[in-house]
């Protein structure tokens, strides 16, 4: 009896993702977007690849690799997480793909978040990614995962703040002038390598997508708390 009264005591874990106050409300969701990036060498016929992933129930973007001659990437966003093993992964084993590589090194899976305080929280979790992702203005693309070492962990709240602000700044320096705009993705438990984070960076040129990269590498983020990042893959867009 004393073991089902503690276990009574425990509530239930608030899933929730959670924003700033809207109307004096503070605002809860449980909807979110997941994405997945899977890339593929061997693609003699990009155009027809990208034609034979346009399935119900998921958007889908399709990449040419930079650094691969026959490379491709195939980025999938639905809100329902079971749409890319019912509807995606048989249409991957026909058809142009039953004869491309998986190159699994660049596989990254994440979900969209939110931090607590923004000011609309499905413009941040659902319109502002798909936006970002299929504006045809913006074709290029480097995805990558991330993870922090445990030192970030260990800082107080107000110390992460300060570190995560830093380097927010600069991404909103570059968004506002059009040069650089950011998906972000959480993917704890979701990456093989158990990486944090998924970092889309897109914008209508390629080098201010590596400037932005390279500004970042002097913030204390990067500099003393990350454990990893990478691999980087890059892209353009050649269907949406």
């Amino acid at each position: 009896m004393a073991e089902q009264t503690a276990r009574g005591r425990i509530d239930t874990p608030d899933l929730s993702e959670r924003g700033g106050l809207k109307d004096g409300v503070p605002q809860r969701s449980n909807q979110r977007l997941f994405m997945q990036l899977l890339a593929f060498g061997g693609c003699a016929d990009t155009i027809a690849a990208a034609a034979s992933v346009k399935i119900n129930g998921l958007t889908t973007v399709v990449y040419e690799d930079v650094n691969d001659p026959t490379g491709i990437a195939i980025l999938s966003v639905t809100p329902e997480p079971a749409a890319l093993v019912d509807a995606l992964r048989p249409a991957l084993r026909q058809r142009v793909f039953a004869t491309l590589v998986p190159k699994p090194e660049y596989t990254m899976f994440g979900r969209t978040y939110a931090l607590g305080y923004e000011p609309d929280l499905d413009e941040t979790l659902i319109h502002r990614p798909t936006r970002t992702l299929m504006n045809p203005a913006w074709p290029w693309a480097i995805w990558y995962p991330l993870r922090r070492n445990g030192a970030f962990a260990q800082l107080s709240p107000e110390q992460q703040r300060t570190v995560l602000a830093e380097h927010g700044a600069i991404g909103h320096t570059f968004g506002s002038a059009d040069l650089a705009h950011d998906v972000r993705l959480a993917c704890h438990g979701l990456d093989r390598n158990d990486n944090d984070f998924v970092i889309g960076l897109i914008g209508k040129e390629l080098f201010p997508l590596s400037a932005v990269i390279q500004a970042m590498r002097k913030t204390q983020q990067t500099s003393l708390y990350l454990d990893r990042l990478g691999p980087f893959f890059v892209g353009r867009k050649i269907s949406s």
